[in-house]
């Protein structure tokens, strides 16, 4: 037996109340560190040493000795990833100095909540523990399902996957194309805790095996990557695309004497003189501080303004709030976030040509939860909208004149696999407004770009990103930034670029995620035999041992 086991192990003689307090808390760090390292492998930050936080945190769920002790190491685990992947979520409410206050809360109780998720995953598998170095598959397969749970439960909040880690466009990242970023995630998570067995006790042989497996797993990776991307042909469409970012803050957007100066921010960038005039011009999700019932209406100097800046046979991406009469709503109207596609079509003005509406909202930003109860507590989501917004139909392909057939996705819901048609309905490209502006310089919209560009590699299909302050970028269809068409946050500027073609159909965009499902469905087969082989030699009453 190893220091590290012996030091863990509860089981040992030394039943001092001291001396289990020490262990107690050097155990709580462990699972801290395994979770922290974990979520420092994703970019911006890119230690993927840290994947081994995965080994780690299996070893600990097989050394606690109840499951209810792994279900807290794996919580601990999950608030430690959480609290350092999505800490920028206090980013959005220092916008409104009136609610400063609730920034530690949501920094805390998103991690609280999500870390839920891993906590069930480790208790579980203390729970069904199966011998042999099949375990990592076992715990990978639990693991990566709770996180599909995460993604989906209460409309979900699938932020920074496992498989995520790996930067989009990279080798390794090119496996979404074949089992989408869940079934990366499972690659990801059984290679990594396939070490977990040196930490442990068994034999020497078993257990240096399996941390083979693990490497030849992750080279497996790096290798099948590689030759994907060595035969990647970017080939460019005849449609020039204008990407507009205009580097418009949270903090001052709202102000009324703003209002005209942003107008004219969004109307001169989209009037600059290029090389070529673009056929499509994208303005990012919530470009101007007002409704489309405003910007809209007959005779407003915006809706002048911004036919001015459109050029003949041009059209105009842009992201508005709108608001729509129903009786039956309480105030007689309900609220949508909309993406419009606006088009000079020769005659007196800009035409609507597409509207779509946004599906996925998010919880606490774009709806309140239990509206009731919490809005008399005085919880109010973020929107400047009177009431929440309503969703839209689920995500389906857009026609826009002089371009190619697009599906719209706003902001959050670049998050999710699936939205978009994979085979049959194929778009040939996807455009992505979102309003990063929420999030500051954080790590924020640099992890938003890379988990919207896992979009691009599954599908095939390259992604078109506009946000008021970045990060604005043309993805190509393998999940890589094209050369310098990229505006980081803080600038202000425009991205002219040819609309890349998309690949062929992709396994994922034809499958889905079915391998993901066979690999889940699989990993858990393997406790199957050790579960009954444990229950026909444990007493009724007693413990099941490994």
């Amino acid at each position: 037996m190893n220091l590290l086991t012996a030091t863990l192990d509860d089981d040992g003689p030394n039943d001092e109340r001291g001396a289990r307090l020490i262990l107690r808390f050097g155990r709580i760090g462990l699972a801290l560190a395994a979770g922290a390292g974990a979520a420092l492998a994703h970019p911006p930050f890119g230690l993927l040493p840290g994947l081994a936080g995965y080994a780690l945190l299996m070893f600990l769920a097989e050394r606690s000795t109840s499951v209810r002790g792994a279900f807290w190491m794996g919580w601990l685990s999950g608030f430690a990833y959480f609290f350092i992947s999505c800490w920028w979520v206090a980013e959005a409410f220092l916008v409104n100095p009136a609610q400063a206050w609730m920034a530690p809360f949501a920094a805390s109780l998103l991690p609280i909540g999500l870390g839920l998720f891993w906590g069930t995953a480790t208790g579980l598998y203390r729970r069904f523990l199966p011998g042999g170095v099949k375990r990592a598959l076992f715990f990978a397969a639990l693991f990566c399902l709770l996180e599909w749970l995460r993604g989906h439960v209460l409309t979900g909040f699938p932020w920074n996957p496992a498989g995520a880690s790996w930067k989009a466009g990279s080798a390794a990242s090119q496996f979404a194309a074949v089992a989408g970023v869940y079934g990366l995630s499972f690659v990801t998570v059984a290679a990594a805790a396939a070490f977990g067995p040196l930490l442990g006790a068994g034999p020497r042989k078993a257990r240096i095996g399996a941390a083979v497996l693990g490497g030849l797993g992750i080279v497996g990776l790096l290798i099948g990557g590689t030759v994907r991307l060595s035969q990647a042909r970017l080939e460019l469409t005849g449609t020039v695309v204008r990407i507009v970012q205009a580097d418009v803050d949270q903090e001052s957007k709202w102000t009324p004497e703003a209002y005209r100066g942003i107008v004219d921010r969004y109307v001169n960038l989209t009037a600059r003189p290029g090389a070529v005039t673009p056929d499509l011009v994208i303005w990012p999700e919530g470009a101007l501080p007002a409704s489309a019932n405003q910007v809209f209406a007959p005779g407003s100097p915006e809706a002048m303004a911004i036919a001015g800046a459109v050029q003949p046979g041009q059209s105009l991406i842009m992201g508005l709030g709108r608001g729509l009469p129903d009786p039956s709503a309480p105030d007689g109207a309900r609220y949508f976030n909309s993406l419009f596609v606006l088009t000079d079509q020769g005659g007196d003005g800009l035409s609507v040509t597409g509207v779509y509406d946004k599906y996925r909202l998010v919880p606490f930003g774009e709806y309140l939860p239990a509206a009731g109860l919490l809005g008399a507590l005085g919880v109010r989501s973020l929107t400047h909208m009177p009431t929440d917004f309503s969703a839209g139909p689920r995500p389906a392909p857009i026609d826009i004149p002089g371009a190619p057939r697009t599906q719209p996705l706003i902001c959050y819901e670049s998050l999710y696999p699936g939205f978009t048609p994979g085979a049959a309905g194929r778009p040939e490209w996807i455009v992505n407004i979102s309003n990063d502006a929420w999030f500051g310089r954080s790590s924020g919209p640099l992890q938003h770009l890379n988990l919207a560009s896992y979009r691009a590699i599954e599908t095939g299909l390259p992604v078109v990103r506009s946000t008021p302050t970045g990060v604005s970028a043309m993805i190509d269809p393998w999940g890589r930034v094209i050369g310098d068409q990229r505006l980081e946050p803080g600038e202000s500027g425009v991205i002219d670029a040819r609309l890349p073609r998309p690949t062929t159909v992709t396994l994922y965009g034809r499958f889905g995620d079915l391998l993901f499902w066979l690999a889940v469905l699989a990993g858990l087969g393997t406790a199957v035999p050790w579960i009954r082989l444990r229950r026909s030699v444990s007493p009724p009453d007693s413990t099941p041992t490994r």
